[in-house]
């Protein structure tokens, strides 16, 4: 079996409009925590997502580092935030659990790239249940 390597679709921080758009609600006492998230998210939250994983690193300092694998995906939800520019897309697992990703710059390519993945994995699984490679 050879394996093909492992391609990035998209690697990097959050979108910088989101940033922009906290830092001017930061003006207002209201907006302050929307203030304090952005620049948290800014500093710490990373994003990549490749040909095989989808992996989300974040947390204090960066430290929590999350990977889902395409054949895990049930299902994804996103909702675009800051005019359209960037969004928000959560990433239901088939065990129930969900991946959040907040401030996704390009997320309706990345969705539909995801689903692509998706879709593929789903392919490859019902093909082998058909050869009889069921446990």
């Amino acid at each position: 079996m050879i394996k093909s390597p492992e391609e990035i679709f998209f690697e990097g921080p959050p979108a910088k409009e989101d940033l922009i758009f906290n830092l001017l609600a930061g003006v207002t006492i209201i907006g302050l925590p929307f203030t304090f998230g952005a620049l948290v998210r800014a500093l710490w939250l990373r994003f990549k997502i490749t040909s095989k994983r989808v992996s989300v690193t974040g947390g204090w300092l960066g430290r929590d580092k999350t990977q889902v694998v395409y054949t895990q995906i049930k299902e994804i939800r996103s909702i675009p935030r800051g005019l359209g520019s960037y969004g928000d897309m959560v990433i239901v697992l088939k065990d129930g659990s969900k991946l959040e990703m907040r401030s996704l710059p390009n997320f309706r390519e990345t969705e539909k790239y995801i689903k692509e993945r998706i879709q593929g994995s789903d392919s490859k699984k019902l093909s082998d249940e058909i050869v009889g490679f069921a446990p």
